[in-house]
């Protein structure tokens, strides 16, 4: 526990953020209970309580076999933290700067889209608690919510705008725009979802939230888009699945884009944006990522979509040291993929991200009791990750390197998971 008159605090250039340990376990005193379990396997049972069938099986569903999710908790489990004692940690300081924004910790909310399947106010309420906890807010071109809604509902907050890129050239630019007169500060293109992967439960049930007319607001209030919706004689209001359609079909449209469109579309963003960061989502090679770098991006998130794309791929969080090695002095480098806990996003700190982004807890949380939950689960990571460094030894982000952990042979072992998340 945490003393909260401990004058240290006083000191903190940070929120002691582990005192939300406190206020959890003193609320029985007080004749309340804490929100829910944030244990990992806990919040998905709650979650699939909570949600629609379909809902259920479009949060949990990877790709294939779910091997490369599998392999994703694996690389977490081989590496082991080496804790440093008589460390003075009274004054520690979880924040970092990520793109010149200032935030709580190393930790953001990565971008998933159709909140609406979750919750009935989508991604409102998600971007709501991102900017009362200083946290890096990421929009979903896919997002169930308009572009203008979600910055306004993000305040002053950090935010950044993830683009899955149409073959309509005229329709990226309105939405690369629209981003940035919400305020949205970097652009994140993800290179790995041009189609959505085989997930066998999403098939067999028909469960693609679009094609029956929900979660496309995003792309429906979008002015290019709603004039290439009169020129089908498409009307939303009277043929929503139809408009549905044709809105994920020009964002998940299965036609690839190459390298060779890549300075077009850095040079519409920085013209837009008048030079805001420009990043790649999805790198898993080091090859890419030193093509990456000699284009001239921003940043790179090492992921493999959380193992929801490619099946039996390699594990994320192995791709991320072996591209931190080569090129992690050349570019700004974050991650994401199968993160649990804090220890998880310590280990990734530790491989060579500067950044960390989290999807699934947060949209277990939205699902079980919305913004609530949401904060409930940020919170009590901030907490998990306060603690962490205190307990550990830690002082400082920075303090956090590849000397930090112990790390196990890679094997092939077959590791146990409570469950295929």
């Amino acid at each position: 526990m945490s003393d909260p008159k401990n004058p240290n605090i006083q000191n903190r250039s940070t929120p002691q953020w582990g005192l939300y340990q406190r206020e959890l376990l003193w609320k029985d005193n007080t004749g309340e209970l804490p929100p829910f379990s944030t244990d990992p396997g806990n919040l998905e049972d709650l979650a699939k309580k909570a949600l629609t069938l379909g809902g259920w099986y479009y949060a949990s569903s990877n790709a294939g076999q779910s091997l490369t999710h599998l392999a994703n908790r694996q690389a977490f489990y081989r590496h082991r933290i080496i804790p440093r004692m008589l460390v003075d940690t009274n004054t520690r300081d979880t924040t970092t700067t990520i793109f010149g924004h200032k935030v709580s910790a190393p930790i953001g909310f990565a971008p998933i889209g159709i909140n609406k399947i979750y919750h009935p106010l989508g991604e409102l309420p998600v971007a709501k608690v991102a900017n009362e906890l200083n946290l890096p807010y990421c929009l979903s071109t896919a997002g169930s919510t308009p572009i203008e809604d979600v910055g306004k509902a993000n305040g002053p907050g950090p935010r950044f705008f993830q683009l899955y890129m149409p073959h309509d050239d005229d329709l990226t630019i309105s939405l690369l725009q629209r981003a940035y007169d919400s305020g949205f500060s970097a652009c994140m293109l993800t290179v790995d979802t041009w189609q959505l992967a085989w997930r066998h439960n999403d098939e067999a049930n028909s469960n693609y939230a679009f094609y029956h007319g929900i979660g496309a607001d995003l792309g429906l209030s979008d002015p290019v888009f709603q004039r290439r919706l009169a020129e089908a004689g498409i009307d939303p209001k009277t043929m929503p699945n139809e408009a549905g359609a044709m809105w994920i079909d020009n964002v998940w449209h299965g036609r690839a884009w190459s390298w060779e469109k890549m300075p077009w579309l850095m040079e519409q963003w920085k013209r837009i944006s008048g030079g805001l960061p420009f990043c790649l989502k999805g790198i898993q090679s080091v090859g890419d990522a030193k093509k990456a770098v000699d284009l001239g991006v921003d940043g790179i998130v090492v992921s493999n979509h959380a193992g929801r794309q490619v099946d039996g791929a390699i594990a994320s969080l192995d791709a991320l040291e072996k591209i931190a090695a080569a090129v992690g002095d050349k570019t700004y480098i974050m991650f994401d993929s199968g993160v649990r806990g804090a220890s998880d996003v310590f280990k990734a700190l530790a491989l060579g991200a500067k950044f960390v982004f989290v999807g699934r807890l947060w949209v277990f949380g939205l699902s079980i009791k919305g913004e609530l939950g949401v904060r409930h689960v940020m919170k009590s990571l901030l907490a998990d990750f306060d603690i962490l460094m205190n307990v550990a030894g830690f002082q400082t982000i920075d303090q956090i390197t590849r000397e930090s952990i112990d790390s196990l042979a890679n094997s092939a072992a077959m590791i146990q998971e409570r469950s295929k998340l």
